[in-house]
């Protein structure tokens, strides 16, 4: 089936450079970019977490939080076990005053990684 998006010859070598490209648009604070990127390497490669968790982080960065949350909770159907996505799906729950679900997202990063960022960020004392 030919594409109509533009993009001919699509390899997953592209797609690796596509996935590079975004992680430097994203250091760049090109958010949007980076988006852009990752739209396309995701819709080749649904399954590549690394890929989700990436434009996850880039919807964050554009505040863009309901995209981030819904990419974000892929991550973490797909790995449970990411204290990272928790983390970031915290900070994603608290800058959208949702401070109860923000709270367990940040106990849970915390108690899979002893992260300082993380435990300061439990605050477990509370």
């Amino acid at each position: 089936m030919p594409e109509t998006s533009g993009w001919t010859g699509r390899t997953p070598e592209t797609h690796v450079i596509d996935f590079r490209a975004a992680e430097q648009l994203l250091a760049a604070r090109d958010p949007k970019g980076a988006v852009k990127l990752l739209d396309q390497v995701i819709a080749a490669h649904p399954e590549n977490t690394a890929a989700r968790l990436l434009r996850a982080r880039a919807f964050f960065a554009a505040a863009q939080l309901r995209p981030a949350e819904l990419e974000f909770t892929v991550v973490l159907e797909r790995e449970p076990d990411n204290a990272f996505a928790h983390f970031a799906l915290a900070r994603t729950y608290e800058r959208q005053a949702r401070p109860d679900q923000a709270k367990r997202h940040f106990r849970l990063a915390a108690a899979l990684d002893p992260n300082p960022q993380y435990l300061k960020a439990a605050r477990f004392e509370s």
